[in-house]
């Protein structure tokens, strides 16, 4: 997990051009999601966290997003009710 304001954005850039980071979390709400969502562009620089994984994001605890991931999102809701 990469913290946004732990790097700087000419890093972020490099990263995801090399796939080192492919979805991106809210870490007050704990959801992940793909970074062309347009709920996770609205959020704060200083919430904002990265994975590499799905598995990454659900090893911290990390629940799929409604919005870009509805699939995955009702599968997770599904097995919680």
């Amino acid at each position: 997990m990469i913290n946004h304001s732990e790097i700087s954005n000419f890093e972020l850039y490099q990263k995801i051009k090399q796939q080192e980071i492919v979805y991106a979390g809210n870490s007050n709400l704990k959801i992940y999601g793909t970074l062309h969502c347009k709920s996770g562009k609205r959020m704060k620089q200083e919430n904002r966290v990265f994975f590499k994984t799905i598995e990454q994001a659900k090893e911290q605890g990390y629940r799929p997003c409604g919005h870009c991931m509805r699939v995955d999102y009702k599968n997770w809701k599904d097995g919680l009710i």
